[in-house]
């Protein structure tokens, strides 16, 4: 059972977060951990925090482990898992050079990345065309109204964030630069969205 401490400690470190304190919610985070299941929730937000917002894959791995070993069948345990092997994957790529990953990983994953640099060079050729072929030189506008405007619709919850959006619909937060050029002229502050606001999402 979570103590009226604990319990503070976890508003104050969600209100900092919010305020973009990260480091200062961190800590209180890390204050209110005490072992138990219900840390479990805890430790994703820590996650996130380490994931997201200081690009610091090393200790996310540490606090989704942690997750995980709290509270296995959670709702956030799929999720969990993806995001597990994608950082393991984004730090043995970020220490290749110190020989943390075989040769054939490493070309596995330079492969990888020239599929999806192709595939994005194709996309965006296509992309082109289409306009070239459907907008006037002298429409630019209409346009980008209709790229902005395909996909699906998304209203932001309490705490969301453009990254952990990027998450829930593409398995990954670095798609969130997409969502806010689909959202250019509705997102004033893309470190602090709204909740209730519609954002569309790019399909994929």
């Amino acid at each position: 059972m979570v103590t009226s401490r604990n319990a503070q400690l976890i508003k104050e470190a969600d209100a900092k977060a919010e305020q973009g304190d990260y480091l200062w919610a961190i800590n209180l985070y890390e204050a209110a951990l005490d072992g138990t299941p219900q840390s479990a929730e805890i430790h994703y937000k820590l996650a996130l925090l380490y994931d997201d917002k200081i690009n610091d894959p090393l200790h996310a791995l540490h606090h989704f482990k942690r997750y995980l070993t709290l509270n296995g069948s959670g709702k956030h345990a799929e999720e969990v898992r993806d995001f597990i092997k994608r950082d393991e994957i984004a730090l043995a790529t970020s220490l290749s050079g110190d020989s943390v990953i075989t040769r054939t990983e490493a070309a596995r994953l330079r492969n990888e990345n020239l599929n999806l640099r192709k595939q994005l060079d194709e996309r965006t050729n296509r992309a082109h065309a289409v306009a070239a072929d459907k907008s006037p030189a002298d429409q630019p506008d209409s346009d980008k109204k209709k790229k902005k405007t395909s996909g699906r619709t998304y209203i932001v919850q309490e705490g969301d964030t453009l990254s952990s959006i990027s998450r829930k619909f593409y398995k990954t937060s670095t798609r969130r630069q997409d969502i806010l050029d689909a959202n250019e002229n509705k997102i004033d502050d893309p470190d602090n969205l709204k909740p209730g606001q519609k954002l569309n999402i790019p399909r994929e």
